[in-house]
């Protein structure tokens, strides 16, 4: 005669104490509570698997599963067995499929592509990405299966983005979503990448180039607005020597003493765009005034070192507050204009050719054999190049101009 056991009741659950060996409360259809020695009460489930052998479920701990839901799922189990179904099999499968969803939802699949790319893409490319990901997309999709992306979800997204006014963002997002949908069809998470059918549907996104000024006058005006910069030696130097060398703001910013040759007359450095060593040579006139400034900010790493955080470059807005500060709008000039300003002068102006300058912008310049010319190409010519820019200028400056 088979033993009567009686269900327990949640008084008894609760009050259920350690004791020095682990014992069972039984409530019936196989269901009972493990009590630990430690303290810890856990719920589960004997059965008889589909061949007979005895097998035991795990239903979890007491009080994150009440005795209601631990009932709730021994009644399931139940159920599977009545159909045939081992119910611990159906767990681990079901486990299984969790896993495998949580691995392949968008944000899981984009967590693995940057993780592999964090070393190919530029670390400031990189966090822009994250920022808009975070911000914009993971909110929306990033829970979604990407092997169930749409376009429709795609466009979605993006118009969302379009919608607060953030044309670039949307462009962006676009592409960086495609190179995420083209690893997942790489890695087996997704048969298609649907972005290309996409794209078409955006709004225009109007490139804004850097404002700069090309008129010798009013270059002349900026030089001696400059000039008369009435703030530190480190920012008005540094923006005395932007229109000379006309290199990307940043990297003037973050300049280090250990790559000026004063011997040489030269600046070496690697470029932040590309990644490629760079030669700068410098002019007489900027020789003079990183002469003048050696004395003061010499003894550190930085020959643009920051206002008051010590150990750091100037900081990335200084030239443009600088240049605010003096009265000269967004729409006159910026910090990076100084390169298209050199750009328009060196070629229409001083007739200089096209490849020395482009070579002066740090930008690649290939042979006619379509090979990258190494660094060191043509550089007597850019001393005489940038020697006679120099010149040009400081003629600007003093309002008598020569070719």
């Amino acid at each position: 005669m088979a033993r009567l056991i009686k269900s327990l009741t949640a008084t008894q659950v609760s009050n259920a104490r350690p004791k020095a060996k682990m014992y069972k409360l039984f409530d019936g259809g196989g269901l009972f509570l493990q009590v630990n020695p430690s303290g810890g009460k856990h719920w589960k489930m004997k059965y008889r698997k589909n061949d007979g052998k005895e097998s035991l479920l795990t239903f979890g701990s007491y009080p994150a599963i009440s005795l209601e839901q631990a009932r709730k799922m021994r009644d399931e189990a139940r159920a599977q067995k009545a159909v045939g179904i081992d119910p611990g099999v159906a767990r681990q499968e079901a486990k299984a499929e969790r896993v495998k969803f949580a691995r392949n939802t968008f944000e899981a699949v984009t967590r693995e592509w940057i993780e592999i790319h964090s070393t190919k893409i530029k670390p400031a490319s990189m966090h822009i990405y994250e920022v808009l990901l975070d911000k914009f997309v993971f909110p929306t999709i990033g829970k979604r299966p990407i092997g169930e992306m749409k376009g429709l979800d795609f466009l979605e997204l993006l118009r969302s983005v379009e919608a607060q006014g953030q044309l670039y963002s949307a462009k962006r997002i676009a592409i960086l979503c495609g190179m995420i949908m083209r690893f997942a069809v790489a890695t087996g998470r997704a048969e298609i990448d649907p972005l290309p059918s996409v794209r078409g549907c955006l709004r225009a996104y109007k490139t804004k180039h850097f404002v700069t000024m090309t008129d010798p006058k009013e270059v002349g005006r900026l030089l001696r607005t400059i000039d008369a910069y009435p703030g530190s030696l480190v920012v008005s130097s540094a923006l005395k020597i932007a229109p000379y060398v006309f290199v990307r703001p940043g990297e003037l910013q973050q300049a280090k003493w250990a790559d000026i040759d004063f011997d040489a007359c030269e600046w070496r450095y690697t470029t932040s765009k590309t990644g490629t060593p760079h030669i700068v040579p410098l002019a007489p006139q900027v020789m003079k005034i990183l002469k003048t400034l050696y004395a003061y900010t010499g003894h550190q790493e930085w020959v643009f070192p920051h206002n008051w955080q010590k150990g750091k470059p100037m900081a990335k807005t200084a030239l443009l507050a600088a240049l605010r500060a003096m009265g000269i709008t967004r729409e006159e000039m910026t910090p990076h204009g100084f390169r298209a300003m050199a750009r328009t002068l060196l070629d229409e102006v001083l007739g200089e050719r096209y490849d020395l300058i482009e070579h002066q912008l740090a930008h690649m310049v290939r042979d006619p054999n379509g090979r990258a010319y190494n660094r060191t190409q043509h550089l007597a010519e850019r001393h005489r190049m940038m020697e006679r820019w120099a010149m040009y200028l400081d003629s600007l400056r003093n309002e008598r101009p020569i070719i």
